[in-house]
Formats: C-alpha cells, structure tokens, sequence
C-alpha cells in the first residue's frame, strides 16, 4: 500500500500564469509591471486635474517601491506611478543574481528576481496597507501580476513616458 505522505506532489505550472514560460526573469534587463487592486478597488488616492493625489495608503506604496533597491541591491526601481487602482513601474537587475543551491538537489537553482521581489512588493504594501486599515488579512491586488520585458531603449522611453502620464488619461483608458 503506498504512503500518501511520502509521496512527492508535483504542482503543475499555473495555466492562467502571465509569465512567459520561456523568459529569464533574472537577467540583466528593464521590466515593466503592472498590478492592479482587488476588484479595482480605487484604494490609493484619486486623480484631480491630471494628476494624482495619493492618500495615505498610496504612499504606503511608494514607500514600500523606494525602498526595494535597499532590500534587493541587484536592483534599481525606475519610472512608476501609484493610481487610484493600480500601480506601474520598472524594475532593472543591474547587478549579479546569485544562485543558490536546492536542498534536495545538488544542481544550483536560478533565482527568478522579478517574481520574487514583485511578491515582495506586493505582500508588505498589502500588509502595511492592511494594518492601516484594521483589515488583516484582507487582498488588496489581484492574484497576478502583468509585466513586459522591455527590449529596446527606444521601448524603454515609450513605457516610461506611458507611465508617467497615466494620469492625464484616467478615465480614458483602464491600465
């Protein structure tokens, strides 16, 4: 008779996942991220005048953005905006990713950066948010995140100007 815990469960990869399953997302290089709020909440400010007004939650995020490149130094944290229900930005590794072995296996195992500081990111603006609000344990971003890697300086200039004027098109576009 087989033992149920000894068995090894293998979790097949997430078919709604937005990465793309052949990128290296611990490659020098500049990503562009999106996230959103649960349900589009409009959680962090409000736009007056073309521009946005971030409430106290809303520089929860920023505080928890500047802060990244101090917690992981392989990074920088380039052009972003906090929306009311969302929020924008590029990460750049710009350092060396260090590799570290799995317990298990004596093969190194590459560090995927973007995803990990993403749900860095997203897990301690969610829990500064939360206990701001007296609402532990409550989602504040949807499950997934959007991202493009961005190729060229020329893609580079085009997504950094798009950020920052999302302002001036709220209400024209939702992202």
């Amino acid at each position: 008779m087989d033992n149920p815990i000894s068995k090894k469960i293998i979790q097949p990869r997430r078919l709604n996942s937005l990465r793309h399953p052949e990128a290296d997302y611990s490659g020098f290089g500049a990503y562009f991220i999106t996230l959103c709020t649960r349900n589009r909440q409009h959680l962090f400010g409000e736009i007056v005048n073309e521009q946005m007004h971030c409430n106290e939650i809303g520089v929860i995020i920023w505080q928890v953005w500047k802060s990244l490149p101090a917690r992981y130094p392989m990074i920088s944290v380039s052009s972003a905006i906090v929306m009311p229900d969302h929020f924008h930005g590029i990460i750049e590794i710009v350092g060396d990713v260090h590799e570290r072995p799995l317990q298990s296996h004596p093969q190194p195992r590459r560090i995927m950066t973007i995803p990990l500081v993403v749900g860095y990111f997203k897990m301690n603006t969610a829990k500064q948010i939360n206990y701001n609000r007296k609402t532990t344990g409550t989602h504040v971003w949807q499950r997934n995140y959007y991202d493009k890697i961005i190729g060229s300086d020329e893609d580079y200039g085009a997504i950094s100007e798009y950020i920052l004027t999302n302002p001036s098109r709220w209400g024209l576009d939702k992202d």
